[in-house]
């Protein structure tokens, strides 16, 4: 995400957050992250994000889904691991899922070239939504480096322990799982990867589909059917990529 791609900070209602608690986070990323849970890191972080509840920062995504890309993609379900950097920042476009808004809402610039590309690739039209909950059912994990962000403020969560956080979980997919699809766009997401076994797992580079970088290798880059032609090569169903059309959309922030 780039900061251009947040919405304007105009009148948006203030996020009520209820009090942050120990994280909430599907039971099989618990048995493989239980530990970090209990890191004195994951506290700093804790309170950090309780510090900027009572003080009145609005930050993103609300609390029930920051940890939503783990719900949605289970530790031994996960198939391809597409890494962001942080959420996005506006009102209300942060859903817990990297890249993804909420039905309902404009997509990001970032996201309308991600279909542009999707479009190229495989023939996919251009969907009326940005909701990417259906790659995550399909066990695309939607990472972000960073899981929260204050609002109208790109990069305000980082360094205050989330990055110790999604190494883990980079380092856990990556030791204990095999054949994994991991999709790195940009400068971030290749640092964040830089550590995977290419010989155990697959690795997609590429620009970032920001406009600032798209056309210096994200288009064209295909990725979206090299990953179906890796997992159809292990006997694995293909990722359905077209998104369902939403007659009704209700965001959710």
């Amino acid at each position: 995400m780039s900061p251009a791609e947040s919405a304007p900070p105009a009148s948006a209602p203030a996020v009520r957050h209820p009090p942050v608690r120990a994280p909430r986070i599907e039971p099989s990323w618990r048995r493989v992250l239980g530990g970090e849970f209990h890191a004195p890191y994951m506290q700093e972080l804790r309170t950090f994000l309780e510090e900027e509840r009572a003080t009145g920062r609005a930050f993103y995504p609300t609390s029930d889904n920051i940890f939503r890309a783990f719900a949605l993609s289970p530790f031994e379900q996960t198939r391809v691991v597409v890494i962001g950097q942080d959420p996005y920042h506006g009102p209300g476009q942060a859903h817990g899922l990297s890249f993804s808004v909420p039905a309902g809402v404009p997509k990001p610039p970032s996201l309308v070239n991600i279909f542009k590309e999707l479009g190229s690739d495989l023939a996919v039209p251009m969907p009326r939504e940005g909701d990417l909950e259906p790659w995550s059912r399909q066990g695309v994990l939607l990472l972000n480096a960073t899981l929260t962000v204050r609002a109208h403020a790109a990069g305000s969560h980082q360094g205050k322990g989330w990055e110790r956080f999604t190494d883990a979980v980079v380092s856990a997919l990556n030791e204990q799982r095999d054949g994994l699809v991991f999709v790195l766009w940009g400068r971030h997401a290749r640092q964040k990867g830089a550590g995977i076994d290419r010989g155990r797992h697959h690795v997609l580079e590429s620009a970032h589909p920001s406009p600032l970088s798209a056309s210096k290798g994200f288009f064209g880059c295909r990725h979206f059917s090299q990953i179906n032609a890796l997992l159809t090569a292990r006997g694995e169903a293909p990722i359905e990529w077209a998104l369902p059309e939403i007659t009704d959309a209700s965001p959710a922030h």
